[in-house]
């Protein structure tokens, strides 16, 4: 299983930061966690071409999770290089396929696979679900941020796994889903001091770590607020596990 942090920023337009983005590869599968603007361009710095997806993850649908899906869309239907022929999957809480008939409204055709390509997968935004994809399992849980938030759990078959937290507040949810988990990839939007309700601090990040055990914390999504202070001695008010905070293209495997 390897990681790599497409986009560790947030909303805010920064030439070091893209919205936040995570890809997974896991066997012969590609998994990519959110796409917001600047993510199609980070993964062919990541020598990865869009036709390669195998699945696309939503946390949620704010704008700068979701804003390059039409543009992905459209460049799937290129002629030549890449024309989407693999089908793939996108995975979301339940209500994701009215939000895309809805883009449909806007775009048309333009942004509709070939028939048979794409795959829609719904999953409960108000408890567990769980979803066997073969060569890795996946399980989420809904987090305190909008009523369509998850957070997943990818697992491998050789028993690794990654969690992906999108954005939340303090749940107990994050907790239960990142029990144990190798590597907790966790939003920390803002300093300890610009508490906002629905994102952690990084002092937030590190209780939820901490209580769940987890072997490796990944710190992500950070405002621009965030490179002004030491975000490593905030987290470590909670947690004294291993610690990485996320910087665009990092690789971790």
């Amino acid at each position: 299983m390897k990681i790599t942090i497409l986009g560790s920023g947030t909303c805010v337009p920064s030439l070091k930061r893209s919205s936040c983005s995570v890809l997974i590869e896991i066997s012969q599968s590609l998994l990519l966690f959110d796409f917001g603007a600047g993510t199609m361009r980070r993964l062919l710095e990541a020598g990865v071409t869009i036709e390669k997806l195998s699945y696309i993850f939503y946390s949620h649908l704010h704008p700068d999770h979701t804003a390059e899906l039409v543009p992905f869309l459209f460049a799937s239907k290129y002629p030549q290089t890449y024309r989407r022929r693999k089908p793939f999957t996108i995975v979301a809480a339940r209500g994701f396929a009215d939000f895309y008939e809805k883009l449909k409204l806007a775009y048309g055709e333009w942004i509709e696979p070939a028939p048979g390509l794409l795959k829609i997968s719904e999953l409960d935004a108000t408890g567990r679900d769980h979803l066997d994809c073969g060569v890795f399992d996946v399980d989420s849980l809904p987090m305190d941020h909008t009523n369509m938030s998850l957070a997943y759990r990818i697992t491998g078959a050789d028993g690794r796994s990654v969690v992906y937290s999108g954005d939340t507040d303090f749940c107990d949810n994050l907790v239960t889903l990142a029990k144990g988990v190798d590597v907790l990839i966790c939003e920390s939007a803002l300093p300890d001091e610009m508490k906002v309700t629905g994102h952690l601090t990084p002092s937030l990040a590190g209780r939820i770590a901490t209580q769940a055990g987890v072997k490796k914390l990944v710190l992500t999504h950070f405002y621009p607020e965030c490179d002004a202070i030491d975000i490593a001695k905030e987290c470590r008010k909670t947690y004294d596990g291993p610690l990485v905070l996320a910087e665009d293209l990092m690789e971790i495997e």
